[in-house]
């Protein structure tokens, strides 16, 4: 499946979109995790929930459910919220 990154991770990543695979959100961000070491702590906290600052949307659909299950095909996108003053 698609993994669409927000700009706050291309550090991580150097690339805006990759193929992974996985059967949740829990497994794709662990093997993210394991190609990127330190990207799932960007993402997900201390207490394993999705930070409050990023949205995580599949085909459209928003979750914060870790274990949404995948199937080939799907997009995921990662939003991370912009702040300012």
């Amino acid at each position: 499946m698609k993994v669409i990154f927000p700009s706050q991770l291309l550090s991580y990543t150097h690339t805006t979109q990759l193929q992974v695979e996985g059967g949740t959100l829990a497994v794709v961000l662990a093997v993210l995790d394991r190609q990127f070491p330190g990207i799932r702590f960007r993402i997900i906290d201390e207490q394993d929930q999705i930070r409050p600052h990023i949205r995580i949307f599949v085909n459209q659909e928003i979750t914060r459910d870790l274990e949404f299950a995948l199937h080939p095909g799907d997009e995921i996108r990662i939003i991370g919220a912009i702040s300012g003053g």
